[in-house]
This record gives structure tokens, C-alpha cells and sequence, in this order.
């Protein structure tokens, strides 16, 4: 990889779990100014992860970045584990506190507490989310290249495509073996997801009222499989909320990587009378 300009410090970290071999890996570049795109993008495909994070400082008072996401095929809008990496990165170096990222999809405010134990514990404040209907032959073309059938989902939790930040297609499976058992159709699902500008398909099983356990695949990102996905997160929160799945004041629980070896926890907040959506998780240093 050639950079143009200069070779950045790029640290790695994982969010929603406070182990560093949970949850889903980000890299964090705290400081991307004078980086191009193209250095970007090089640097986000030489570190594999499903996306990284590069921070622009800004001349403003207080912890305010201007923030873009790289996966490592393509720009994303927005990025949740990617932001809640950076924030305790931030937190890391100079405390706990409020801070503010400037994304591509628009404001997200970020607040950073210490935990027992000295734990760091990120809640970002997603977007204004929307949902709308899922065309029905594109919910079959999804399920085609999953190679799920329709009698396998939840007809209780119906498909809508949700956006809190990146558009993603919400399918219920009817059991915990149908989400565990993933292996698609890579290219297909690509395709699709490309013409619906998609940014993953967030799989989901309702293991009890406010418990969920969620799978995304991300092949538009060149990675089978997101192991922790705060956006989707978001998404899925304002889609219950639409739903009337559950209350509009709400906490919901969402396990997610457990599949892939990599467990984390997603804590979504739903608060009456605001329709952003917010998502709390921890987060720790992987080790060189």
C-alpha cells in the first residue's frame, strides 16, 4: 500500500465487549488529516477489519471530529462499532466525557462513562431512523441468496428495511437454529443489496421480549459476516419501535457474534418522545 501523504497511527480496538477477542473489531485513526481517499480506503483493506474509523480534528472547543468509515471495498455512511471504538480510544487519552462525530449520514453524539471496575461504556445517539416496507420480491431474492425459505421467518416481525444512519434489510427467522445455520450466496446477496443500497441484512431471532439475538451479513464490505454491528443496531431499534414490538420507552438486549466465536452485547435505547435511538457498548484495546 502507497500512502500519498503521510503513514498514520492506526490503533485496533474491538466494541461491545470488553474482550478483546469478542465483539467486532474497528480500526481507529485518530488523527486522518492531509489522508486521500484512496489512502483510506488502502488503509482500511490492509487492516481487514470490517471497517475503520479515520477522525479529522476540528478547530472547534471540546471533543469534536469530523468522522468517515472505510470497509475494506468501499466508504460506508456510517459506522456504530466503528464509532464506539473511537470514542473509548478517545476516552482512553483524555477521559470520560461527551463527544460529538460529524459523520456522512449526520450528527451522532457520543458520551463516554467509567464503569465498575474502570470498564469504559460508549452510547452514541444514532440519526432520525425511518423504516419503510421491504418490496415482497426483493425479500425473496434476499431469501434466495441466504437460502432461507419464507416459511422460516417470524411472521411476527415482518421485513422492513430500517435507517439510523445505513439502510438495512430486518429479517426474522422463526427459530435460533435457522440464524445459526448461515451460508449464502455471496455474490447474490452483493447484488441485491448494491441495488437497494444496502449496508448489511440484519438477521434477527426474539428469544424473549426485550432479548434478541442478531446475525449481518456485510458482503458489500467484502466480509461474509459483521460480528457486532451498532448501525444495524440502531436500525433494528427504531423497527421494533414501529412495529409496536415494543414499548415506546425500552431497553433491548441484542447478542451478536456468537455465532462466529466472537461474542458481544448491544444495549439499544428506546426513550418516549425522541425518535433517535441510542446504543451503548464496551470496548478495549486489541493487543498488537
Amino acid at each position: 500500500m502507497t500512502i500519498t501523504s503521510r503513514t498514520p497511527e492506526v490503533l485496533r480496538y474491538t466494541a461491545f465487549s470488553d474482550d478483546p477477542g469478542g465483539g467486532n473489531p474497528a480500526g481507529v485513526v485518530l488523527d486522518a488529516t492531509g489522508l486521500s481517499d484512496e489512502d483510506m480506503l488502502g488503509i482500511a483493506a490492509e487492516v481487514g477489519y470490517s471497517e475503520t474509523a479515520f477522525l479529522f480534528p476540528t478547530c472547534e472547543p471540546g471533543r469534536r471530529f469530523m468522522v468517515r468509515y472505510f470497509s475494506p471495498k468501499a466508504e460506508v455512511p456510517f459506522c456504530g462499532h466503528a464509532t464506539v471504538a473511537s470514542a473509548i480510544a478517545l476516552a482512553e487519552r483524555s477521559g470520560p466525557g461527551e463527544m460529538e462525530f460529524r459523520t456522512p449520514a449526520g450528527l451522532v453524539p457520543v458520551t463516554v462513562s467509567a464503569e465498575a471496575g474502570g470498564t469504559l461504556l460508549a452510547t452514541l445517539t444514532s440519526v432520525e431512523p425511518r423504516v419503510e416496507e421491504a418490496d415482497a420480491a426483493d425479500v425473496e431474492e434476499a431469501l434466495a441468496a441466504l437460502g432461507w425459505t419464507a416459511a422460516e421467518l417470524d411472521a411476527a416481525l415482518p421485513p422492513r428495511i430500517a435507517f439510523a444512519g445505513a439502510r438495512h434489510l430486518v429479517l426474522a427467522a422463526a427459530t435460533r437454529e435457522r440464524l445459526a445455520d448461515l451460508s449464502y450466496d455471496f455474490d447474490r446477496l452483493e447484488a441485491l443489496m448494491q441495488r437497494l443500497d444496502l449496508t448489511t441484512v440484519q438477521l434477527v431471532w426474539r428469544a424473549s421480549e426485550a432479548v434478541f439475538h442478531v446475525r449481518d451479513p456485510f458482503p458489500v464490505g467484502g466480509v461474509v459476516e459483521d460480528p457486532a454491528t451498532g448501525a444495524a443496531a440502531a436500525a433494528f431499534g427504531a423497527y421494533a419501535r414501529e412495529l409496536g414490538l415494543v414499548p415506546e420507552a425500552a431497553v433491548l438486549t441484542l447478542h451478536q457474534g456468537e455465532d462466529m466465536g466472537r461474542p458481544g452485547v448491544l444495549t439499544v435505547e428506546l426513550r418516549a418522545g425522541d425518535a433517535r435511538v441510542r446504543v451503548s457498548g464496551t470496548g478495549t484495546r486489541i493487543p498488537e
